[in-house]
């Protein structure tokens, strides 16, 4: 890899130590962060990572396709690095504060959003966003598998964003970059750096900031965070946000032991010094007064009969559940009024909970509620399944169930937690798990 590097970039890495020996000659480290909310016995792990409580390193990477508990979001596969935003986001909101609303900007595929999830408040409102559409797919898939219900997916360029103005508490801008964090395992990153892109990106991070800001609220926080190194798009942002908008820099407190580098921008995590990759990340606050918080509040609607799958989800009564076309969602009535002007401003790939597809008379649960926390799964026949079977499930092939399993809709679980749903024929079992999302190979 070291031959292929740009001379540029080796001279540009020079006055860091070790770290052009760390991106040629060393491996990168393998680990995966736990849901906190589907916790069970075979989460594991050799080593905690020291900025975050979920996060393990691996001796060795497995076949994690080949592992159920990762379809099933017991877990997400993350660079030990990556897993930082967590960390900042409890130093700037402790878990027991209120509930707050949290924009990720950039945010498929998915690894920094959930993250937020499990740092914020219990019952904040997440709104990710990715502009790509394939991307976006995957970054709700991604979601839906963490089975946090108060999200929305959004897909479309940021500027959409500038319609709420003073919307969110944080917004996060995990920013589309050179890549030059990712050389380690990336061969793609190698290849496509030059200082023409460096500077691309920068003019690309600046349009989504200016795009993104007005909708954060006074007092507000801005998470800013790149996979890249250089100057450019790290120091030299943030100093363009203190000059041209009311921003302080805040400090986050970092343990010395962890080989994180402080600059008065931010903090960087170099291979050379620690067990991750490439990361760049400051936080910043709003002044207060800066914003002019425009917001309206629209109350859920009352007295609304139940519906007939209202029991499907626990705690039922803090959801608004509703029928468009084909679909049956369920809408946090904590965010109702905030869902119903996200329709007006945003495009929106998914809200709330996707709890069913109607086909003629009958209401065929998704896969989002299976794997939901807030899956009333006493409402459902259940069958645990092992390994085998388990894999075949995700494969989308038929199932054969045993003989005095009874027949419609049919919950399958391994290890106790929720695979998804087959419907029960008697001599067989149609798949019903998601063909997008199903292990190809």
């Amino acid at each position: 890899m070291f031959h292929t590097m740009h001379p540029q970039f080796i001279e540009s890495i020079a006055n860091i130590p070790h770290l052009l020996e760390a991106l040629t000659s060393t491996d990168p480290v393998s680990s995966i962060r736990l849901n906190p909310r589907k916790l069970h016995t075979g989460d594991g792990g050799t080593e905690v990572v020291p900025w975050c409580e979920f996060g393990r390193y691996l001796l060795e990477r497995p076949k994690f396709t080949l592992d159920p508990a990762m379809h099933q979001g017991c877990y997400y596969v993350q660079d030990a690095s990556s897993m930082f935003i967590a960390y900042a986001i409890r130093q700037i909101c402790p878990t027991d504060s209120a509930p707050l609303k949290y924009l990720d900007a950039c945010a498929a595929p998915g690894g920094k959003t959930t993250a937020a999830i499990d740092a914020l408040p219990d019952g904040s409102l997440i709104v990710a966003n990715e502009f790509d559409p394939r991307r976006a797919q995957i970054l709700s898939e991604n979601v839906a598998k963490w089975g946090y219900p108060n999200a929305v997916i959004t897909r479309g360029d940021t500027s959409q964003f500038r319609k709420l103005k003073g919307e969110f508490d944080i917004v996060a801008v995990d920013a589309p970059c050179s890549g030059e964090g990712m050389m380690r395992k990336d061969a793609v990153a190698v290849e496509q750096w030059t200082p023409e892109l460096v500077v691309q990106c920068a003019e690309r991070q600046r349009e989504i900031l200016d795009n993104v800001i007005p909708s954060l609220r006074s007092d507000g926080y801005l998470v800013y965070s790149t996979c890249t190194f250089n100057r450019t798009e790290n120091e030299d942002i943030i100093d363009w946000l203190t000059e041209n908008y009311p921003f302080d820099v805040v400090d986050i407190y970092i343990d010395p032991s962890w080989g994180i580098v402080t600059t008065p921008q931010g903090y960087h995590f170099y291979p050379s010094n620690l067990k991750g990759e490439g990361l760049f990340l400051s936080v910043l606050r709003l002044r207060d007064g800066a914003v002019d918080d425009s917001r309206k509040k629209v109350s859920a609607p009352k007295g609304e009969k139940k519906h007939p799958l209202q029991s499907w989800i626990a705690d039922s009564d803090r959801f608004v559940i509703e029928e468009t076309g084909d679909q049956v969602i369920a809408i946090p009535i904590a965010y109702y009024g905030d869902i119903m002007r996200y329709r007006k401003a945003l495009n929106i790939v998914s809200q709330g909970i996707l709890l069913a597809v109607k086909k003629g008379r009958d209401f065929i649960p998704t896969q989002q509620l299976a794997l939901s926390t807030t899956l009333n799964i006493s409402e459902f026949n259940t069958v645990e399944v092992n390994l085998d079977t388990s894999l075949s499930y995700l494969r989308r092939e038929a199932q054969q169930l045993p003989p005095d399993t009874p027949r419609g809709i049919v919950l399958l679980t391994y290890e106790g937690w929720p695979l998804g749903w087959v419907k029960n024929l008697g001599n067989r079992a149609n798949n019903l798990y998601p063909d997008a999302w199903r292990i190809r190979h």
